[in-house]
């Protein structure tokens, strides 16, 4: 069952390094603003979008599987019908401890893939909504 609990989303929220597939590099769309909120509260984020060199100052990927680092959660930015090749991706690491997808993104077997591969699993839930709810 994906993660509902309160008390469950806080420790998620304690994690420190997001790899936010789908990130982009346009100022105003969700998947820019919400990823500039996280690195604004101290988190570590990574931007995956194989359209662009930079976001943020920072190198961009072309996909989970192009990260050196570790990468704690997984946020993701992408329609729900490419959720599943991006789980599929983050189960093949094993630093990854949760899977989280944004606002409308789901996949219901993508997401017990993940879980039976011992990943945490939130969806259809705003990370930022979620932590000025519950850490701010």
């Amino acid at each position: 069952m994906p993660v509902e609990n309160d008390d469950e989303l806080r420790e998620i929220l304690e994690h420190d390094t997001v790899a936010v597939v789908g990130c982009s590099s346009t100022p105003g769309k969700d998947a820019h603003e919400i990823p500039k909120y996280l690195r604004e509260h101290g988190y570590e984020v990574i931007p995956i979008n194989p359209f662009a060199d930079e976001i943020f100052g920072r190198k961009t990927y072309d996909s989970l599987s192009d990260v050196e680092e570790d990468i704690d959660i997984v946020d993701i930015f992408r329609p729900s019908e490419e959720v599943d090749e991006i789980v599929d991706n983050a189960i093949e690491r094993d630093d990854v401890a949760v899977v989280w997808t944004q606002l409308g993104i789901r996949d219901e077997d993508a997401a017990k893939r993940a879980e039976d591969a011992g990943k945490r699993v939130v969806h259809d839930h705003c990370m930022k909504v979620e932590h000025q709810r519950l850490m701010g």
